[in-house]
């Protein structure tokens, strides 16, 4: 096991998470009288199954040597910030494989640690073999484990194997190389135009309508490697492509309506992948002002398509969609016990285990003070944490209606949560569903 090294994956410097750290599964424990003040950090985290195990996932540049060593289980060795698609594959595989497994992040932007050699993602194996290339590395996971889903079943395996291939054929060959912004830009800077996205857009579509009469994944009804393929591009085409072009939708169910019922079954029947691995909409955009227009600055126009889609995002669930989410989530948590009973008190979870860190953040950082009215007393950023944790804890009844209107009434609060929200990236610090929880107490409170 990689036990009690520090894992140096942050928001901008935040929220690095600590190997082999442990995550709550439910925010509920006894208590006989009613909290009348802000929760203390003993409380917060002094809850049942607190205590269990969660993988390890390290920074590999706080190593000189390789840390798997140490380790008898499988290790992915992928791009810290989430960033890569062909990363995202291999770990998505994992997860739907159900796969007990150890995690090394790999600076690519930064700088690698010195005994990193070659790309990633990268898996070593348990019996030390180490292999590369995504597809190659989703075929072996399948192989070699019997858990969790089937990626290439007997009966369609060729099927499976044309839709990989379909990938390369559709998507665009002729784009500036990014894992940050993949097949979005053209070698001058500029966006692909309108036409070559929707030719992307509606081939994806025709292939999906292929066995459409059977489900909605590329192979009918079953989630396959085919989905494991197309899903980090797909995923980052739907965030990304409206702020490019009026009218340019990839979820529009009228213009592309198989492709739409592929996101709404890939969010709502694959657990594994919106409870985890999806990164979100906000941060799709976010890297486009880095890896997209870079120097040269978000036109005025993009800008502003990005502002609304976030207004659009802040809205707060219905009960309906809370009880669908909440559905998904258990089928997520329920085999894995070091995570939280629901999506926003995974948030809390994140929160407590980092506190000491985000605070930190914040007392250097002159945007939390100047641009989100954060102060830089440690102790009233300690109440705001404080609050804010307690409030996502709100769904387990753990605290009477006093306290938490007493967590809400912080003068603090909103804007702690607003400034984790832009500070966030997903799924490198959360998953989406969690960080969505944050987003919404941001607007909402």
């Amino acid at each position: 096991m990689l036990k009690g090294a520090l894992l140096a994956l942050h928001i901008s410097g935040i929220l690095p998470t600590v190997a082999s750290f442990t995550s709550l599964k439910t925010c509920s424990f006894a208590s006989s009288t009613a909290l009348r003040s802000i929760p203390k950090w003993e409380d917060l985290s002094s809850m049942p199954n607190f205590n269990h195990e969660s993988p390890s996932a390290v920074n590999g540049n706080a190593f000189s040597s390789n840390p798997s060593a140490a380790s008898n289980k499988p290790t992915l060795y992928r791009e810290r910030h989430g960033w890569c698609p062909y990363s995202e594959r291999i770990w998505l595989a994992l997860e739907a494989k159900q796969v007990d497994y150890d995690t090394i992040y790999i600076d690519n932007i930064y700088g690698r640690p010195s005994w990193y050699y070659g790309n990633t993602p990268q898996m070593q194996w348990e019996d030390g073999k180490v292999q590369s290339e995504s597809m190659d590395l989703v075929r072996e996971a399948d192989k070699r484990y019997d858990s969790g889903r089937e990626l290439y079943p007997k009966d369609i395996e060729s099927e499976v194997i044309n839709k990989v291939r379909a990938f390369d054929k559709i998507f665009p060959r002729r784009t500036r190389p990014s894992s940050r912004a993949a097949f979005l830009f053209r070698s001058d800077g500029e966006p692909l135009w309108k036409n070559e996205f929707e030719k992307v857009l509606r081939e994806t579509n025709d292939l999906l309508a292929e066995t459409s009469d059977k489900g909605p994944f590329f192979c009918g009804d079953r989630f396959t490697a085919a989905d494991v393929a197309w899903a980090p591009f797909l995923e980052r085409y739907a965030a990304q492509l409206p702020c490019f072009h009026d009218g340019l939708d990839p979820k529009c169910e009228t213009t592309y309506p198989h492709l739409y019922a592929w996101y709404e079954a890939m969010e709502k029947q694959v657990p594994e992948y919106s409870c985890k691995v999806q990164g979100d909409a906000s941060s799709w955009r976010k890297v486009l002002k880095m890896a997209g227009y870079g120097n040269a600055g978000v036109p005025p126009l993009v800008s502003e398509r990005m502002d609304n889609a976030h207004e659009k995002e802040s809205a707060p669930l219905t009960e309906e969609a809370a009880q669908k989410q909440q559905m998904i989530w258990d089928d997520y948590s329920n085999a894995r016990p070091w995570v939280a009973s629901s999506p926003s008190q995974e948030a809390a979870s994140v929160l407590i285990r980092n506190r000491e860190m985000i605070v930190a953040d914040i007392l250097k950082s002159s945007v939390a003070t100047t641009n989100f009215g954060l102060p830089s007393d440690e102790a009233e950023l300690d109440d705001a944490m404080r609050s804010l944790a307690t409030i996502l804890c709100e769904d387990s009844d753990t605290y009477n209606d006093e306290t938490v209107q007493q967590c809400r009434e912080n003068q603090y609060v909103k804007a702690l949560a607003a400034f984790l929200d832009h500070r966030m990236c997903v799924p490198r610090d959360m998953g989406t569903l969690s960080a969505a929880s944050i987003k919404r107490l941001a607007s909402s409170l």
